[in-house]
């Protein structure tokens, strides 16, 4: 069927202002419309789309009654932020989605203004959004400022800070929760949108508002008992205690799929001048509207290319297990040598593969929600009892815990293993999911094991050597995606802690990699070789302790050393480079180069074209190892057969 056809009514809107003269019978042809719209250009780019189809009833009406971009409008995570990129000037650039050089996964304040804060990791829309009120509330502007927060979102304990320091200030903030998971509201119905119709409206506030003057009269403890009795009396009908309790008033719950519940109360929520906090709960379900993704165990939250029709998805078949399954196939095996290892997650099982240690061992297994900080000390409590914790957090996540790794973990040198997911370049997630800081975080703290697999096999070993580990933290980053496609033992063997290994020997070169372009050191390798120059190359395996042996071996029997690895300046280069300052290496004549991930974020791309940007593939090192030795000249013809 042709576009035009499909999405009649869409085709005339260009931005948030051309919805605002609609009618709500428009607005729900609008939103039916957006659905098949979401639906088609995910299913041509992938992404997240469960979310995306949860929200378009609540993302046509939010930019229908409120003044965007002026109203600022801060979407939690972003995942659920493709209906609204549709609607502020961006559909033509949906197919381009998570590409090369296209448009973002998730809000980003460089791409349009109708996005004014950049997220991708959740819990932030809160602070951002009270920061936003307060500039507007000393600006004397009067504009609104609303952020959309998940249920999931709001197992963190940023959001409750949040909102307990806006329930204390009169900043003009509406927070609305989305619960698309029936984790916190039973089914609402027409009484439920009935209520918070009225309690939303100004004749209720404003007749509360009397009320509360009018009982500021009255002896202070009859006036506490009165504002008590209201709150509680609503809270029993709504369901909002807890929030009142921290500061808000509590509207809903509504069902935020039906254009009647939601227009009435948000005009209501926008008109209402009264100062505070206000929080609208709003019940939605994730993938509604697409039946593939509502039949789906995981209402299809993340997708690859797809059918518009089946829901099938194109998935490239894999030759080599991904490093995720191989952590978790090690982890199992672990576990059922020693009944003290258990495992930890925040709110992130079958990213990190620790779901599948839960379906063999439950009781071991523990998802914290969206809890970095409280899933680590969590894990060092579990520690000091004798247990062995692994902490599966993605290299990006684990990023929200650094205190607690510092302060309850390596001062206190209890032995918690982490297992970091994502290291390096990780694709279409761009920027924010990166990992590229783990190596200097955690190599500068003191007494810390880390560690980095060069393939599924070292993933294996490194898990066990983890296990064996019980004086001090530990810790071993792996990529994401596929493995190279070694074999695999059984099980992992327990590595000598601070000792590498040479996988080639050479006399002329000598690359020093720590982590996953190890087969890129390989390559380069035979390509110097077809050069005429003998090259060593040794994986370092670990960061901390270094293998200070290794490191004098090569420094002293090689002209050139290359240092490399998937992270930033501070990591691993950088211990190597002040080792060799202080032993005396740098005196001799050696030339010493170390590669890193440059000093820069990048935006979503494939991976490979990734690491190709950076420089750190086997012809970036192979240039660098030809210029250190002064024959650049060379790199121009061939290499031999």
């Amino acid at each position: 069927m042709d576009k035009i056809n499909e999405t009649p009514l869409l085709d005339q809107i260009h931005y948030p202002a051309d919805t605002r003269d609609l009618s709500q019978d428009q607005l729900r042809q609008l939103a039916e419309e957006l659905r098949r719209d979401t639906v088609r250009n995910v299913s041509i780019t992938g992404g997240h789309l469960g979310a995306s189809l949860g929200v378009v009833e609540l993302t046509v009406a939010i930019h229908h009654v409120f003044n965007t971009p002026e109203d600022r409008l801060i979407w939690d995570v972003g995942h659920q932020c493709y209906p609204h990129k549709i609607l502020t000037g961006r559909r033509d650039q949906m197919h381009t989605l998570r590409q090369g050089g296209g448009i973002s996964g998730f809000t980003k304040r460089s791409e349009s203004e109708y996005d004014p804060f950049g997220a991708a990791h959740s819990s932030t829309s809160i602070s951002a959004g009270l920061g936003m009120a307060v500039a507007s509330s000393l600006s004397d502007r009067k504009n609104n400022v609303i952020a959309v927060i998940g249920d999931g979102a709001m197992t963190a304990g940023m959001a409750y800070e949040a909102m307990n320091n806006a329930g204390s200030m009169d900043a003009r903030l509406i927070v609305v929760l989305n619960d698309n998971d029936m984790s916190i509201a039973p089914p609402v119905g027409a009484l439920s949108a009935y209520l918070s119709k009225l309690i939303s409206s100004k004749t209720y506030r404003s007749a509360r508002h009397l009320a509360k003057n009018m009982s500021k009269r009255l002896p202070r403890q009859i006036e506490t008992v009165a504002q008590r009795a209201e709150e509680y009396a609503r809270g029993m009908v709504t369901g909002g205690t807890l929030f009142e309790e921290l500061g808000f008033y509590y509207v809903g719950p509504i069902d935020g799929h039906n254009m009647d519940h939601l227009i009435p109360v948000l005009k209501n929520l926008r008109d209402d001048q009264e100062d505070g906090p206000v929080l609208l709960h709003v019940v939605t379900e994730k993938g509604h509207g697409y039946k593939p993704a509502e039949e789906s165990a995981d209402k299809y939250h993340g997708v690859s290319k797809f059918d518009v029709v089946t829901g099938k998805q194109h998935k490239p078949k894999s030759n080599a297990p991904s490093y995720t399954n191989v952590f978790a196939k090690a982890l199992i095996e672990e576990a059922k040598h020693d009944d003290k290892v258990v495992a930890i997650t925040a709110a992130m099982p079958s990213g990190t593969g620790v779901d599948k240690f839960g379906d063999v061992y439950p009781e071991r297994s523990f998802d914290v929600g969206i809890a970095e900080q409280h899933g680590v000390t969590f894990a060092a409590g579990l520690a000091t009892e004798g247990y062995k914790p692994f902490a599966a957090i993605y290299s990006t996540f684990l990023q929200r815990a650094y205190d607690q790794v510092v302060h309850d973990v390596a001062i206190q040198s209890l032995p918690v293993r982490f297992a970091i997911d994502r290291a390096g370049y990780v694709g279409a997630d761009g920027s924010t999911h990166c990992g590229a800081f783990d190596i200097a975080y955690l190599a500068t703290l003191p007494n810390f094991v880390v560690m980095a697999a060069a393939d599924e096999a070292e993933l294996m070993h490194m898990t066990r050597t983890a296990a064996s580990i019980d004086d001090r933290p530990s810790a071993f980053r792996y990529p994401r995606g596929e493995g190279v496609g070694v074999e695999l033992p059984e099980r992992g063997q327990v590595l000598e802690i601070g000792k590498g290994r040479i996988v080639r020997e050479g006399k002329t070169a000598a690359i020093l990699s720590f982590g996953g372009r190890l087969q890129e050191c390989v390559r380069a390798s035979e390509e110097l070789a077809a050069r005429g120059l003998s090259t060593t190359v040794a994986d370092a395996r670990f960061a901390k302790p270094l293998d200070e042996d290794l490191i004098r071996d090569l420094a002293r029997n090689h002209e050139v050393l290359v240092t490399i690895e998937e992270g930033a300046i501070g990591g691993f280069g950088s211990h190597v480079l002040t080792f060799m300052a202080n032993d005396g290496l740098l005196e001799s004549g050696l030339k010493v180069r170390a590669m890193m991930m440059p000093d820069e974020f990048y935006d979503q791309d494939k991976p490979e074209k990734q690491y190709e940007r950076a420089r750190l593939n086997a012809s970036h090192i192979v240039e660098t190892v030809m210029t250190a030795l002064g024959r650049e000249d060379e790199l121009s013809s061939p290499a031999r057969a």
